[in-house]
């Protein structure tokens, strides 16, 4: 068989000549000749050979010794362990390798994504973090998209919910650059954008005050030079009512009702600024707060409360104006609460579980979606008990 594969592939060599190798026919004679021997002697090298008389004794000998069980060792059973070591080894090595090796894959093949990037598009929620939304720098012209379905748990509370993209707390309060107004320095406008934002935090980021807490940090921004409104303020937390309830400024929960979801809070909106009426400068801040919490009492069902707050604010003048230099005027402040029992003036906010609903009146007000931050706020006196399309 060797002769013959050599002439097929001498044969397809002389039908195909290329430009590098010469033909058969421009072979000289003395390389051909040393060609044909060689050929030669490969066949009678491979060809079947008879045993030689010595061949024959010692083979007929050690058939004797194999039949009265005194074969030498390698006789029929092969190498011995020592022989073999190397490739013993090898195979222990791949062995090992391979038990980490099928786990894996067994593995990703019942939960492909944990692999990176989601390479067999699955789809899968958790195949690659939701990219957070820049800063809100101007209103929105429309109410978020629908979310998926997901539910809110304990390990995604924001699961299913426009939040999901929303910034984490403080980092959602993101000051506008500021600039002077009139006479107004851009020192002082950047003096009440700051105290804007420390109002914002300690009435609503705030973990003490969100877990029912006086409110300390945001009452330490606002002018004692405004008795009745700081009045009003501390009635509503020492015996809250329907006309005196501090959730109309402060995001609180009764701690032996729920309990918050993690440390983290979102937060999405935006601050503006413009020439106040008291020789000062006029902050608007328009945010939206997204609470997940649990009951307080052991069920791990997560829900979530949604608070919009607008608050204007002036740092006036102290110089034309009696005011307190470096606090706040709060002049008007209104908020949408979605999620929360209606005609429950107790001081806290009170979540519904979709496992169980409120004894109170059923909700006679319009459906919103307390996600919509392109709606303007109306004011009134609160009597409106509406409903949410999605928590």
């Amino acid at each position: 068989m060797k002769a013959l594969s050599a002439r097929l592939d001498l044969d397809f060599v002389s039908e195909k000549p290329s430009d590098e190798q010469p033909s058969a026919s421009e072979i000289p004679d003395d390389v051909w000749e040393q060609f044909t021997r060689d050929t030669e002697r490969d066949i009678r090298s491979s060809a079947p050979k008879e045993p030689s008389a010595r061949a024959r004794m010692v083979t007929e000998r050690l058939r004797e010794q194999d039949a009265r069980g005194e074969s030498p060792p390698g006789w029929r059973t092969g190498p011995g362990p020592e022989t073999n070591g190397r490739a013993a080894r090898r195979r222990r090595l791949w062995a090992v390798l391979g038990v980490p090796v099928a786990v894996a894959v067994a593995l990703v093949a019942l939960k492909p994504s944990l692999l990176p990037g989601d390479p067999f598009g699955t789809g899968e929620p958790q195949a690659a973090e939701a990219s957070p939304l820049p800063a809100e720098s101007t209103a929105p012209t429309a109410a978020p998209g629908a979310s998926g379905p997901e539910r809110p748990t304990l390990d995604q509370p924001f699961a299913g919910s426009p939040a999901l993209r929303w910034a984490d707390g403080e980092a959602g309060i993101v000051l506008p650059e500021a600039k002077a107004v009139g006479a107004v320095s851009e020192d002082r406008v950047e003096q009440a954008l700051k105290l804007t934002k420390k109002l914002l935090v300690g009435a609503n980021l705030d973990p003490r005050t969100v877990r029912g807490a006086r409110p300390t940090a945001a009452l330490s921004v606002l002018d004692p030079k405004q008795p009745e409104l700081l009045d009003d303020l501390d009635t509503g937390l020492r015996s809250p009512s329907e006309k005196h309830d501090p959730v109309t400024l402060f995001s609180r929960f009764d701690p032996d009702e729920v309990r918050p979801v993690g440390d983290v809070i979102k937060t999405r909106g935006r601050m503006t600024f413009e020439k106040g009426t008291q020789g000062g400068v006029a902050v608007r801040a328009d945010y939206t707060f997204v609470y997940p919490v649990v009951r307080a009492d052991g069920p791990t069902e997560v829900t979530r409360t949604i608070v919009r707050r607008v608050l204007d604010v002036e740092l006036a003048d102290p110089a034309r104006y009696e005011v307190t230099p470096g606090r706040l005027l709060l002049m008007n402040y209104d908020q949408e609460i979605g999620n929360s029992s209606c005609f429950v003036n107790d001081g806290y906010l009170h979540p519904e579980f979709s496992s169980s609903r409120s004894a109170g009146p059923d909700p006679s007000g319009p459906a919103t979606d307390p996600y919509d931050r392109s709606r303007e706020l109306e004011r009134g006196d609160g009597g409106d008990c509406g409903t949410v399309t999605r928590t």
